[in-house]
């Protein structure tokens, strides 16, 4: 493919990051090979990721080749919108606005906090005993 061809963008979401390739055609998600049909069970997943394109009224549009690596379900299918959505700027200045309305522009940057010394968890202390 020429450089001309195709619209990138990378979206992130926890610790996913998606790589995502914005072609001219019928409307098609390929997510690392497979159908995102087949990856994404849940409807919550599938609707996230069909959101930039759905605010933009672009499914038909355009089709969608990803590369995604890291993270869980979740946070792949955040970062799978994150980067149709930075791709569909490249395509076409017109989007932003729509796109920024929605929040699809910005990076969801909510991850796991780390471990404290001396607790369970990040917060979680262990159980006072007065005796």
């Amino acid at each position: 493919m020429d450089k001309q061809s195709y619209n990138h963008g990378t979206g992130r979401r926890k610790t996913a990051v998606a790589q995502v390739r914005l072609v001219a055609g019928n409307g098609a998600i390929i997510v690392n090979g497979t159908p995102y049909e087949e990856r994404f069970n849940r409807f919550v997943h599938r609707d996230a990721i069909l959101k930039p394109l759905v605010v933009t009224e672009t499914q038909a549009k355009y089709s969608v080749m990803v590369n995604v690596n890291g993270g869980g379900v979740t946070g792949q299918s955040g970062a799978i919108a994150h980067g149709i959505a930075r791709a569909l700027v490249e395509a076409d200045e017109n989007l932003k606005l729509p796109l920024r309305k929605a929040g699809l522009l910005t990076r969801d940057a909510r991850a796991k906090e780390r471990k404290k010394p001396g607790l369970k968890r990040a917060r979680k202390a262990p159980q006072y005993t007065k005796r």
